[in-house]
């Protein structure tokens, strides 16, 4: 009997006692799945004493739970509610309450609109205030208000956009109903109310102010016309440089013409709302620079500058309303060679083409208009910066083909008058602003090396940030064959001296001016193989403060061990907490030290966890799925294997319930590209179209989530050599029977499992979903969500041919990686998956499969789904194929008597769609 080699005898006794305790529990099957529930939406209180979270079982309706983080136990429960949000003085929650599934359905089905209900919670006494028809709703910032905008009733038909608007005031306890409100905002001081009243007639349209203290109300402009898009001075007040005044407004004023198809709008500026108001108007009709024939557009929004002065607004072109009958106008769509974009691009994009504006300034204190973009220069980057920002172009650089980055030419832009002065030439990726605007890092693509600039737009001076590193930033294990980005940035430290960015390991912090690059965690990332981050639990942060300790993650690359790390720069990192788990969502108080987080493993559910910054002392504070503990369960264990090249790589193998050193199992290998990362991902029994380790190793057998690593042009053959190298690791080290193991993918996994199908008879059995199996045609094939065609997909993307690799110039390599010309060797059962509407790999690309197969009597069967996209998303679907995969490979992998339909098929009118045969 083979001993399993890379199972220490601590471990192997540690199976052997766990084993005993699975063998009393029951086996996990699909019909069980809807007894897990998920956890959403988890929010903590600005005093962290509260906590509230979703709870959502499978295919079933949410549950809200509002629980206190003290020692006082209080749990509320409240059933179908969702979207929590605490007031900012603790004392209350509000929520959505939605309606349940069943009757959602029903209404949907007989077209019943489908309202929810907004409720108010008080967290000491319990007391609720529910309000019907709600559409949103909002806390005032400190807490005292609570506003809640209501749909129309389903009886009134007008096309007004007003309705009512309930205020209530948190501390007495009164209400106030608004009627026909449009549009409502809270400034941040909450001293008032802003809100837009748009009628079914227009009495009484326009623009109102109330005073929360006083309850005066101001109208601020009235008129028979349409406001809308309502913007306060203080929208982003969290920035601590912003003005936070709160005392201006603006608004969009506008009139709608028949046979015009936009709007004919004025921006409208109110200040001094909190003494002497002052209205100030930008009327196209009156601005000689403004554009002919374009108008102010309310796609573009409002948005106000950091120091007030200047108010952003979109404008674009006016259209004729065009009434044509259907029937005289031909439906055709005309592809020609010297568009800018494939047609089912254009068609893809329509949406955000209508939408799209170009971007102006209005100046309240001296009425100047300025445009910012135009043709030339479509796209403004704005900022925190109160003078320049950054303008790109795109056009010089246009393709057909997605190549995976959009260059473009970079200009400082003058946002007072316009000017703009380019600073940076074909530009392939951007790492954005400092919090103040003022520098600008980017990325210059070499042969070589990928260095770092940075820009000063107030001095209108680059800088090279890589000449002074002892290192490229560059991510060299990025696993496209186009130009490497970097690893990212960590951040801007608060004396507006330096940049924090990652390397592969460790942080770098760079000197703006160029002068000095250094190893802030002094390469014990290097030397430890952790990947090191930083994360900062401060919701307001915006720079590093290098002065003080800074929070870490860190993974193990080997290990797949995560934690936090402590930083003070000049020391090396110190643990805080660092195990063989997971952890993520942190979350802390605004107000106080507490901190929730997940924390999983393959065996435990990633419940919340109540801590502090120095991460010590964890309490769980959720338990989400106790009912696991009835079931039997698997364990996991990392394998080390090499390709033939004799690169160094990893899977994850779960090992089945009940496992028994020495015995061979069978096994089911699913795979992807990296996938041994999650080693200490929970495996959540959900309903979709994967193979859900949890149940097989429940059911007796092993899974093998192996690493895979890519040759450009040598796509299957790369693959083929990885997860055949990975699965003969596993038998040879005695845990896999070599005759009872089967193989499976989905979309690029596909494509992989349906090459190593024709390649090697290692596996009794593979099952391939949505794959793409003729790279010849699926080269020129449109992916159908972006509307782009295959060509960079198939020479830069995911299946890494090559730059200018095509079918054409190189057919001996689409032949040597096309699944199709080697069907004549398959001699595995196989079973393909696929739906009809796939919008990435066309379903034709099963069907071709399946009929070459078929043609050559190979053992093949085609779950085709009518209506499915590339991933299953009806219930009833995906329980339908969890089934029949599972039957499959316990057919074939572990010999079980076959299902009916796996040995006869279903005739088409006899075809079952609530489950699957037996």
């Amino acid at each position: 009997m083979k001993k399993a080699l890379s199972i220490s005898s601590l471990f192997l006794i540690t199976l052997i006692l766990s084993s005993s305790a699975w063998a009393q529990n029951k086996v996990l099957n699909v019909d069980d799945y809807d007894r897990w529930s998920h956890i959403r939406g988890a929010e903590i209180s600005n005093n962290g004493n509260w906590m509230a979270y979703g709870l959502q079982p499978n295919g079933g309706d949410d549950t809200l739970h509002v629980i206190s983080l003290n020692n006082d136990r209080t749990h509320y429960e409240i059933p179908l509610g969702e979207n929590a949000t605490f007031s900012s003085d603790n004392s209350w929650v509000a929520y959505i309450l939605t309606v349940d599934e069943e009757t959602r359905r029903k209404m949907s089905k007989k077209g019943d609109k489908i309202y929810n209900q907004a409720q108010l919670l008080n967290l000491q006494t319990g007391e609720k205030h529910t309000i019907e028809r709600a559409a949103s709703m909002a806390f005032s910032e400190d807490g005292n208000y609570w506003a809640v905008h209501r749909q129309k009733p389903e009886d009134d038909k007008s096309k007004h956009k007003g309705s009512d608007l309930i205020v209530r005031n948190l501390q007495d306890g009164s209400v106030v109903n608004i009627g026909n409100v449009s549009e409502f905002a809270f400034n941040k001081k909450s001293s008032h109310l802003a809100y837009l009243v748009d009628a079914s007639d227009k009495t009484g349209n326009g623009v109102y102010l109330k005073n929360l203290s006083s309850g005066n109300l101001t109208t601020l402009d009235t008129d028979s016309t349409t406001y809308s898009t309502l913007s306060w001075d203080d929208d982003d007040a969290h920035r601590k440089d912003w003005n936070k005044k709160g005392t201006a407004l603006a608004v969009l004023k506008g009139i709608k013409v028949d046979t015009l198809l936009h709007s004919e709008n004025k921006v409208m500026v109110f200040r001094g709302l909190n003494s002497r108001v002052t209205k100030t108007t930008l009327d196209p009709e009156s601005k000689q620079n403004f554009p002919d024939e374009m108008v102010i557009s309310e796609n573009g929004g409002l948005s106000w500058s950091t120091d007030g002065k200047l108010v952003f607004l979109g404008i674009r072109m006016q259209e004729p309303k065009l009434k044509m009958a259907k029937d005289t106008v031909a439906n055709v769509d005309v592809f020609h060679w010297k568009d800018d974009r494939i047609q089912t691009v254009q068609e893809q994009q329509a949406g955000r083409d209508r939408r799209f504006t170009y971007v102006a300034t209005f100046n309240p204190d001296n009425s100047a208009f300025t445009r910012l973009t135009d043709e030339e220069m479509k796209e403004l980057n704005t900022s925190n910066h109160n003078q320049f920002m950054v303008g790109r172009d795109e056009t010089p650089y246009i393709d057909d083909v997605n190549w995976g980055v959009s260059p473009a030419d970079l200009y400082r832009v003058n946002v007072q008058n316009g000017e703009r002065t380019r600073f940076a030439q074909e530009v392939k990726r951007t790492l954005g602003y400092s919090p103040d605007g003022r520098y600008y890092l980017y990325q210059n693509i070499t042969a070589g090396d990928t260095v770092l600039f940075v820009y000063d737009l107030q001095q209108n001076k680059n800088t090279n940030l890589s000449a002074s590193a002892p290192v490229q930033f560059m991510d060299m294990d990025h696993p496209y064959p186009h130009e490497n980005p970097t690893y990212g940035v960590a951040g801007w430290t608060k004396d507006g001296k330096n940049v924090i960015v990652n390397h592969k390991y460790d942080l770098w912090m760079l000197a703006l001016d160029g002068s000095k690059a250094t190893n802030i965690t002094r390469g014990v990332g290097e030397d430890q193989k952790i990947r090191f981050r930083y994360e900062t639990l401060d919701q307001d942060e915006e720079y590093i403060d290098a002065s003080k300790n800074l929070m870490l993650t860190a993974f193990g690359e080997r290990t797949k061990m995560n934690g936090f790390y402590e930083l003070k720069i000049g020391n090396s990192p110190k643990s805080l907490i660092y195990e063989d788990a997971l952890f993520d969502d942190w979350e802390k108080a605004r107000d106080s030290d507490r901190v929730i987080l997940t924390k999983e493993t393959f065996v435990d559910f990633p419940d919340y966890y109540a801590t502090n910054s120095s991460f010590k002392n964890l309490k769980q504070v959720t338990d989400a799925n106790p009912q696991q503990a009835e079931y039997a369960w698997g364990e996991r264990v990392l394998v080390d294997y090499e390709n033939s090249r004799g690169i160094k790589l990893q899977g994850t193998l779960t090992l089945p319930a009940n496992y028994e050193p020495g015995k061979q199992y069978p096994m089911i290998v699913y795979f992807y590209e990296k996938m041994s990362d999650r080693h200490n991902q929970y495996s959540m029994p959900v309903y979709d179209d994967r193979p859900h380790m949890s149940t097989y190793a429940s059911n007796g057998y092993m899974v093998l989530m192996p690493d895979n690593v890519f040759q450009e042009g040598r796509p299957g053959t790369s693959s083929l050599d990885c997860i055949t190298s990975a699965t003969q690791k596993v038998i040879d080290l005695g845990y896999a029977d070599p005759e009872r193991i089967g193989l499976q993918g989905h979309s690029w996994g596909g494509y992989q499992s349906s090459f190593i199908l024709t390649q090697t008879d290692m596996f009794a059995t593979v099952v391939t979903g949505a794959p793409p199996t003729n790279l010849t045609s699926f080269y020129n094939n449109i992916y159908g969500r972006t509307g782009t065609n295959h060509h960079g997909i198939m020479e830069i993307g995911q299946v890494r041919m090559g730059r200018g690799v095509t079918p054409w110039s190189h057919r001996d390599v689409y032949q040597r990686e096309n699944p199709m010309f080697y069907v004549p060797q398959i001699e595995t059962p196989f079973m393909i998956l696929h739906g009809t509407d796939d919008g990435a790999v066309d379903w034709m690309q099963g069907l071709e499969f399946y009929n070459a197969a078929r043609r050559l009597d190979k053992e093949v069967v085609l779950l085709s789904y009518p209506g499915e996209g590339h991933h299953l998303g009806r219930e009833a679907n995906q329980i339908d194929f969890q089934i029949r995969m599972k039957e499959w490979f316990d057919h074939y992998v572990k010999e079980v008597p076959p299902a009916d339909w796996i040995t006869e098929g279903i005739p088409y009118l006899d075809k079952q769609y609530n489950k699957a045969q037996d």
